[in-house]
């Protein structure tokens, strides 16, 4: 049971790293369906960089600058062209599905390196984790540039007539989204489990995503729900750990993707726009042309 626990905490961890950087950039107006293929960039480059140097510190560094560049990429097709973010989320999806078979097929199996010495029994990653939400948190609520982050999510028209630059805020935005989103990643293929095989990330940067709307764009919630989706998760994979003979473990590796289904589904009814729909930026998804 313990063992559970520890990998529960760890799953979170790759769940918080990855929605931390979609709500970072939805905050500033700019939605990435994507998160999985910067994901399997990241954890494919970043396997790759580790396993040829012997560096797990190399292989972070790519990861995280592969994810931003990915970041970068798609700032340049939604804010400098305009174009629908859904879609050039889903085309940063695909190209990451199909490129990282090709790439990472010669590298299929174990990463071959030491695994990563824990803190208090937990993978270092999960205290990073827990680092990095109370920063995102402290940033966007207590900052200037927080403010300026949220504002252009919210009304991008007023932020520009105020002095705010909407263009180079949401790059800024999307480029440290991309990086976390690698480094997320690549936190699943060296630490969580350093075994490289083709879309190895079986769906977790959508549950990442759902997570975000989960949320309500609020960090500290995006912990909650990431713990409570890292814990949903293991219990797929060891369901006789803690419910031994209830139902076959095919169905509950389906349970994760079942709920993140009914946020999703919860999300686009008239009663949670009513409700909660305050909370959602404004601006979210929607192109800005500077008059």
């Amino acid at each position: 049971m313990g063992d559970f626990l520890v990998r529960s905490l760890e799953g979170s961890t790759i769940f918080t790293i990855a929605a931390l950087g979609e709500l970072i950039g939805q905050r500033s107006g700019i939605l990435n369906v994507g998160i999985e293929g910067v994901m399997l960039f990241g954890a494919t480059f970043g396997f790759i960089a580790a396993q040829t140097t012997g560096s797990y510190l190399i292989g972070f560094i790519v990861a995280i600058l592969i994810g931003g560049l990915l970041g970068f990429l798609h700032g340049f097709f939604s804010i400098t062209l305009g174009g629908d973010q859904v879609v050039s989320g889903m085309g940063i999806w695909i190209l990451g599905f199909g490129l990282t078979t090709y790439i990472g097929n010669a590298y299929t199996g174990p990463l071959g390196l030491p695994r990563i010495s824990p803190i208090f029994g937990v993978s270092p990653f999960f205290w990073i984790g827990i680092i990095l939400v109370a920063i995102v948190w402290f940033w966007l609520s207590k900052t200037s540039l927080g403010l300026q982050i949220r504002s252009v999510g919210e009304n991008p028209s007023v932020a520009e007539v105020s002095g705010v630059n909407v263009s180079k805020t949401r790059y800024l935005c999307v480029t440290v989204s991309g990086m976390l989103m690698g480094f997320a990643g690549a936190v699943y293929a060296l630490d969580y489990n350093p075994v490289w095989n083709y879309n190895f990330l079986m769906g977790w940067g959508f549950i990442a995503l759902a997570l975000v709307f989960f949320s309500m764009w609020n960090p500290w919630i995006l912990l909650g729900g990431s713990l409570l989706f890292g814990t949903l998760w293991q219990v797929s994979l060891n369901p006789q750990l803690v419910l031994p003979g209830v139902l076959s473990r095919y169905i509950w590796r389906t349970v994760p993707f079942a709920i993140t289904l009914g946020v999703l589904l919860m999300m686009s009814t008239k009663w949670f726009k009513t409700k909660w729909g305050a909370a959602k930026p404004e601006a979210l998804g929607e192109p800005y042309i500077k008059a």
